[in-house]
């Protein structure tokens, strides 16, 4: 297939978004509103043949400080056919592309996933007092075709970061939960869940708490828990204004692509979360909860209605974002892996973020520039 690269309109973007089963949140157009900061630019690759859109990509720019140069940055993407035999046919337009729009370096993350690891193998990992990492596990499921992608990629001169291991070193998570929903009833999903999950439902069910669906209003009351919880998990929280720009752009572009849930008890809200949706594809994206009420567990609660509904909608997956790989129960990040592990589903691990040096000193001056921030 001979491929020409173009840029696209925001409606050529989303239609060809819509026409697939799913891609990530941070490829669709609205997306570039959320990350207002950056330039934004939708690239199309055409079959020469038919004339038809078979690939796109949202294109984040960041300029150098000073200079005219920019970082150019694909979130999660470019949503192409990763596995296509010619795939330095996809990349050379698009690099050559970026390169003459003034980008030195280009980002970008394969929405490829390599390996994933079943809740069972990892439970037992953790009990195995030689397991450090996720990696010392044998994986349950491998892609080997993903193996031939990166070949390909470091083969082209993409390169990839060390990040020691922990998958926290690019920018998007390399590791990830998923439960997976496509040909299961809700029934073997609930089974699947451990026994203290499955407890702490019913605890919850039997205390009165209420799930509850918020909309922008309530973004505010969103935004009191999420800033408790980042005093309690020392981050630095995200301003009220990005979440309700991320509500405006999300929803406008799809009324059904950014919700937000509450759960509550007494009329006290305990805990809440944004979830967002694109296709068959849903994610539990950000979470926040009081110092309060833990007692009567109103994360599970909100946990298992958000799977609910994501079912109910058709989903095929529910995604609980990322985790750190690493299995030691010293390390602050194990907490996360634990909690989420209790809902039977499975760890993934993508191909990860790859850098292309257009232009190599100024390349290398931003990767100093970032490992002394």
């Amino acid at each position: 297939m001979s491929l020409t690269l173009r840029t696209i309109s925001r409606e050529q973007h989303l239609a060809y978004i819509q026409s697939l089963p799913s891609a990530s949140h941070m490829q669709v157009p609205a997306w570039a509103d959320v990350k207002a900061e950056w330039r934004s630019e939708s690239l199309g690759w055409f079959d020469d043949r038919t004339g038809q859109l078979v690939g796109a990509g949202l294109v984040l720019y960041r300029q150098l400080p000073k200079i005219k140069r920019y970082l150019a940055y694909l979130p999660e993407g470019p949503v192409i056919n990763w596995f296509a035999p010619n795939l330095q046919d996809w990349m050379e337009p698009m690099l050559a592309h970026l390169k003459q729009q003034g980008a030195f370096s280009v980002k970008m993350g394969p929405p490829v996933i390599i390996r994933r690891w079943d809740a069972p193998s990892i439970k037992k990992g953790i009990q195995d007092p030689d397991v450090k990492r996720l990696r010392d596990i044998e994986a349950d499921h491998i892609e080997p075709r993903a193996f031939e992608v990166a070949d390909k990629l470091r083969r082209m001169g993409w390169q990839q970061g060390e990040d020691g291991g922990a998958g926290f070193g690019d920018v998007q998570p390399r590791y990830v939960f998923q439960v997976p929903l496509a040909n299961r009833s809700l029934e073997e999903v609930h089974k699947n869940f451990n026994q203290l999950w499955r407890r702490n439902i019913k605890k919850a069910e039997k205390a009165g708490v209420e799930v509850v669906q918020g909309d922008y209003h309530d973004l505010e009351e969103w935004q009191r828990l999420y800033e408790i919880t980042a005093v309690r998990d020392r981050f630095r929280p995200r301003p009220l204004s990005y979440f309700q720009r991320m509500w405006a752009a999300l929803n406008s572009e799809d009324p059904n692509r950014m919700r937000l849930y509450f759960a509550r008890h007494n009329g006290v809200n305990l805990s809440a979360a944004t979830m967002l949706i694109v296709g068959g594809h849903v994610w539990y994206s950000y979470g926040a909860s009081d110092n309060i009420g833990r007692e009567v567990r109103p994360s599970n609660a909100m946990q298992w209605a958000m799977l609910r509904h994501s079912y109910a909608l058709g989903a095929t997956v529910y995604d609980l974002r990322g985790i750190s790989d690493s299995l030691d129960e010293s390390d602050h990040l194990f907490g996360l892996i634990q909690f989420k592990v209790g809902t039977g589903g499975q760890a993934a691990e993508y191909l990860g973020e790859w850098d292309f040096p257009l232009n190599k000193l100024l390349h290398k001056a931003l990767d100093i520039y970032m490992s002394r921030r």
